[in-house]
C-alpha cells in the first residue's frame, strides 16, 4: 500500500505542510538553544562569581567557594568555628539538556528548574518552570544563593 502511495508522490495537505514547517522551526530553535546552553552556564557561573566575591569580602575568603566541573557548578558555604572553617551548606547547579536549562539543588528546598531560551539578538531568557515566571539574572542568582548564604534572614 505504501509503495503504491509513493508512486503517486507526496500528499500535499495544507495542514500537513504547516505542521512540517512548525516542526522544522521548533527543531531549529531547540538546536540553537542546545548550542547556546554551555554559554548560558558560563554566564550564570560568572554572575555567581561576582556574588561570592562580594560575600567573601564581607565574611572572609574561606566563607564560600565556587567550583565548576563540566556541566555542574557547586557552591559551598562555610562558617568559622573554633579557628577553622566548617561547611554549612552547598548548592549544586546542573545544566540539563533535556529541560533545556538548569536544575538548582539546595539542601533546604525542593529542586528549582530554570528553563533557558533564546530571544532575538542571541540574548537569553530564564524562566522558573514551577512558577511559570520569567526571571532576570539578578533574580536567578538570588533564588540560587539567598537561603544558602543567609539562612537566618527572612526572605
Amino acid at each position: 500500500m505504501i509503495r503504491e502511495l509513493r508512486k503517486l508522490g507526496p500528499m500535499s495537505f495544507q495542514w500537513l505542510r504547516m505542521r512540517i514547517t512548525e516542526e522544522q522551526e521548533r527543531r531549529n530553535r531547540e538546536a540553537q538553544i542546545q548550542d547556546r546552553l554551555p554559554r548560558a552556564l558560563d554566564e550564570f557561573h560568572r554572575a555567581l562569581i561576582g556574588c561570592l566575591e562580594s560575600y567573601t569580602m564581607a565574611f572572609g575568603p574561606e566563607s564560600a567557594e565556587l567550583q565548576l566541573d563540566g556541566w555542574q557548578i557547586r557552591v559551598v558555604v562555610r562558617d568559622e568555628k573554633e579557628g577553622g572553617w566548617e561547611p554549612r551548606t552547598q548548592v549544586d547547579i546542573d545544566m540539563l539538556v533535556a529541560v533545556p536549562g538548569f536544575q538548582i539543588n539546595r539542601e533546604d528546598a525542593a529542586p528549582l528548574f530554570v528553563e533557558v531560551g533564546l530571544l532575538p539578538g542571541d540574548k537569553l531568557f530564564y524562566r522558573d518552570r514551577e512558577l511559570d515566571q520569567y526571571v532576570s539574572m539578578d533574580e536567578l542568582t538570588h533564588r540560587a544563593l539567598d537561603r544558602a548564604l543567609f539562612p537566618k534572614l527572612r526572605e
